[in-house]
């Protein structure tokens, strides 16, 4: 019997402690709701945390991500489970092409949300080709896998997180010495979370710290009077239900040929995300690849087109589906419902804004460590051999390239390190390899 675009689900009645929910299943609904809701916690930390990094609505990258996640959902046709959230991969990108100094919104906004819909478009037609040739021959997912192995994918991963580590330390630094402080509190937050939390808490180490460090800077400041109080006035005057801030693009080459290079890091974490998955589930998912990275570029341009950031797939969330072996696409589905609902309450984004800069820089130094972190992890799980010179040539320049931010100009092309260190990888490789390949013949 051929396959179907979308599953036919199967209801599972009741799920056992041990038990795994395939993604063409589904639980009842109040489980189902329940399952989605923390979803939505999961991702919520980071979704929010980049907007504020590069100046962006926070309330609007939370409706985007909602609606990002259903086009998703429509792309793979429900048979990859997956939360699509604030890409911190255009952090850099944006912060270079705007000048964004930290504080309130983006007056160039603009300018970066022309590149991210051109980013988007690049990453749809790699997704499109990707689509059409696995259709026909099956032999896409192949290419992809091939031109970016576990060797590449990780170094790019480790990359942003190192690249964007000057942008975290300025920021936690702050005014003086007291902000500096209270980041260094809020790292010691998330990493007390992490470690003496158990359960739910411990996968909600992000927010759970945040909430912790937010409640001790205000004994600090609106208490013992050192720093700057937090404001909640903001929060008592915004409306329960409203629209959020939309804005419109501006197309500029300059800003293009700084952000577009990011749609390979996009592939990248996708690529690495829909393996994830398939390892979890135990079904091989290669040939939704093509499928997925169109959902994921059709997202991001909506989102850009709207004035929200650049969506990608969450490892978060996937996370959230290894701890409870629950991988019902349709609670994605549910999920983002809920997160659209968040996006049109003003009074949730004033509760956001209200978060001190200093517990910000602090979550910054975290999160972009994580993230760095996670391209090593990438070659851990995998088992790169780095006794190989050609990978060990590879990460090696990879990973200066991208935390030195070695910038490019060729004309009206720019690439900044985030950029240079991505083609690099790509080029790099794939010239060691032809030696290789020689030998092998």
């Amino acid at each position: 019997m051929s396959e179907t675009y979308f599953p036919r689900w199967r209801k599972v009645p009741s799920v056992a402690p041990d038990a795994v929910v395939q993604p063409n299943e589904y639980l009842p609904a109040p489980q189902s709701v329940a399952m989605a809701a923390q979803h939505v916690v999961a991702m919520f930390g980071s979704t929010i945390l980049a907007p504020l990094l590069m100046g962006f609505d926070p309330n609007l990258a939370i409706l985007m991500s909602g609606i990002g996640t259903l086009i998703f959902f429509l792309f793979v046709g429900g048979r990859v489970p997956s939360y699509l959230g604030s890409s911190f991969a255009f952090i850099g990108g944006v912060i270079a092409v705007t000048g964004y100094a930290g504080s309130g919104a983006n007056a160039n906004i603009g300018v970066a949300l022309g590149a991210i819909i051109m980013c988007g478009l690049v990453y749809t037609l790699i997704g499109a080709v990707v689509w059409v040739a696995d259709a026909r021959s099956g032999g896409a997912a192949h290419v992809i896998n091939k031109l970016m192995p576990p060797v590449v994918t990780g170094a790019i991963v480790a990359v942003i997180g190192l690249n964007l580590a000057p942008i975290a330390a300025k920021g936690a630094m702050g005014s003086g010495t007291f902000d500096a402080l209270m980041a260094l509190m809020t790292v010691l937050c998330v990493g007390g979370v992490a470690v003496y939390s158990r359960g739910v808490v411990q996968r909600l180490l992000i927010l759970v710290g945040l909430i912790v460090a937010c409640l001790l800077y205000a004994v600090f400041t609106n208490g013992l009077g050192y720093g700057t109080p937090i404001d909640v006035s903001g929060v008592a005057q915004a409306a329960w239900f409203g629209m959020p801030s939309f804005s419109a693009p501006v197309f500029e080459v300059q800003a293009m040929t700084v952000i577009v290079p990011v749609a390979i890091i996009l592939v990248a974490e996708n690529l690495g995300h829909v393996k994830a998955v398939s390892a979890m589930t135990g079904q091989n998912l290669d040939k939704y690849l093509g499928r997925a990275f169109v959902g994921d570029g059709v997202a991001t341009m909506l989102s850009g087109s709207m004035g929200g950031t650049g969506v990608t797939t969450y490892a978060e969330n996937i996370g959230v589906m290894a701890a409870t072996r629950i991988y019902s696409s349709l609670v994605f589905a549910v999920a983002a419902l809920i997160a659209i609902f968040l996006g049109f309450s003003p009074k949730f984004g004033a509760v956001i804004q209200m978060i001190p800069g200093p517990v910000l820089g602090g979550m910054s130094i975290v999160v972009f460590g994580l993230i760095s972190v996670a391209g090593a992890r990438i070659w851990v799980v995998n088992q790169v051999d780095f006794s190989k010179s050609q990978n060990l040539l590879v990460a090696a320049v990879t990973l200066i390239l991208g935390a030195g931010n070695f910038s490019l100009e060729l004309g009206i092309i720019r690439l900044d390190g985030i950029g240079t260190a991505t083609f690099g990888a790509i080029l790099m490789h794939a010239l060691l390899s032809l030696r290789q390949q020689k030998v092998t013949n």
